[in-house]
């Protein structure tokens, strides 16, 4: 203390011409020249302080102010998402059920187209099974008829004659003759 007290004291002891000299006391020079820096800053810098504060203070207002209306339009937004999502999640549902319902409607129709095609498919070859068979026996009466007419055909040829062909021949034109003149 004693040494910025003498550091005042000198300042009022300086020869007034003649010799200019440093204060070598760094501590001293120091505090003094702080002094006066901080003094002249807070006389003329107080108003430039209190502007830039009052700047600053207005900007994170204004901030603040459009954060609260952006969280509200994002609050607002997130409840008009919410109400649609809640109305797609009614309709998704909906159709969900429906198509539920129309799937199980077309497997049913399936189904019953199915089971009629089987059944026409089954009548078709039951048909087609019975044609087949009567077309066989068909056949099978045509050779058993043939080889019988030819087995008569050859007994009848090595038994008759001539004569006895004639005579068969005219008894069959009579009974024919016969017969025309009763349908007459």
């Amino acid at each position: 203390m004693k040494n910025i007290t003498d550091s005042f004291v000198s300042l009022g002891h300086w020869p007034s011409a003649g010799s200019l000299g440093f204060n070598t006391d760094i501590l001293a020079t120091n505090l003094i020249n702080l002094s006066v820096v901080l003094g002249v800053l807070i006389y003329f810098g107080k108003g430039v302080l209190n502007d830039l504060l009052d700047n600053r203070k207005q900007r994170i207002l204004s901030t603040i102010r459009n954060s609260e209306e952006l969280r509200r339009g994002a609050v607002e937004q997130l409840e008009r998402a919410r109400a649609r999502l809640r109305k797609v999640e009614m309709e998704a549902d909906e159709y969900r059920r429906n198509g539920y319902s129309e799937i199980e409607r077309e497997k049913v129709n399936l189904i019953n187209a199915t089971s009629d095609s089987l059944e026409r498919l089954e009548n078709y070859k039951n048909e087609t099974l019975h044609f087949e068979q009567q077309r066989t026996i068909n056949q099978v009466r045509q050779r058993v008829f043939q080889q019988a007419l030819q087995g008569a055909l050859g007994t009848l040829n090595s038994c008759l004659n001539n004569e006895l062909h004639f005579r068969t021949i005219s008894a069959n034109i009579g009974i024919l003759r016969a017969m025309e003149e009763i349908t007459d």
